[in-house]
């Protein structure tokens, strides 16, 4: 097979892809000449790693698309909506040059690998940095019960964190008794939380973190806004540090 033929194989394969990716299957049928449907579908038969390049090829530059889209919304939005005490639980120096923001779910797994470098880093900045912890809950119901139960602790705010903290600890699917647990051991007083979670000023907590996130652009946990940065996904001790130096 000449390079010419190559190169006509994989543009048509390619133009077909993201004309499906974009949902207009029927033009990506007309991209394809009819006289070289069967040379083409010889040619993926004995190479078919082209398909596999070229699907790679069109979710990166996708993924490439979603990260731009959603900087550009935080570039538009702002910083300030992300640390409203009534969307965050908010904690540091109001006047910090370090920003940190992470959107979470308790039952997310990435959010759980997460974890360790997000608190290292919270103990090593609460003093120089500002942090907006922001519920987010996608997972279903247990989610929503251990996003509400977060929430009404924030009326005991001293014990927020280690609260936090251990929920997002857990390994198994947070559930009604676990969050209690969780509550105990972490000080809080577990009949005020109870009666707390039934406050309807939740619901309005949870509406509005879901309309930022859209506005974000943001469909997944975690997502983290650093020093105005915005990065979806886990992070590990390596990412930290890149994202505090892109501004």
């Amino acid at each position: 097979m000449n390079n010419e033929l190559r190169a006509g194989v994989v543009g048509a394969i390619a133009g077909a892809l993201a004309a499906v990716v974009i949902g207009i299957g029927a033009v990506a049928t007309g991209l394809l000449r009819p006289a070289s449907d069967a040379r083409i579908h010889d040619y993926l038969l004995a190479n078919p790693q082209i398909l596999v390049e070229l699907t790679n090829r069109l979710q990166s530059q996708q993924a490439e698309e979603e990260d731009s889209a959603r900087q550009k919304a935080v570039n538009k939005i702002g910083l300030k909506p992300y640390f409203n005490p009534r969307v965050a639980f908010v904690t540091g120096p109001a006047n910090a040059r370090t920003t940190f923001v992470e959107f979470f779910d308790y039952n997310c797994p990435f959010c759980r690998a997460s974890l360790p470098t997000v608190k290292a880093f919270y103990n090593a900045h609460k003093n120089n940095a500002r942090f907006a912890f922001i519920e987010f809950p996608i997972k279903g119901r247990e989610s929503v019960v251990a996003a509400r139960a977060a929430l009404a602790a924030r009326k005991q705010p001293d014990k927020y964190l280690a609260f936090h903290f251990l929920l997002m600890n857990e390994e198994d699917v947070v559930n009604d008794a676990m969050v209690y647990a969780d509550a105990e051991k972490a000080g809080l007083d577990v009949n005020k939380l109870q009666a707390d979670m039934r406050d309807p000023s939740i619901d309005s907590t949870i509406a509005a973190a879901h309309a930022l996130a859209a506005a974000t652009h943001i469909d997944g946990t975690p997502a983290f806004i650093v020093n105005g940065t915005i990065r979806e996904g886990a992070i590990d001790k390596n990412d930290l540090p890149k994202l505090e130096q892109r501004t």
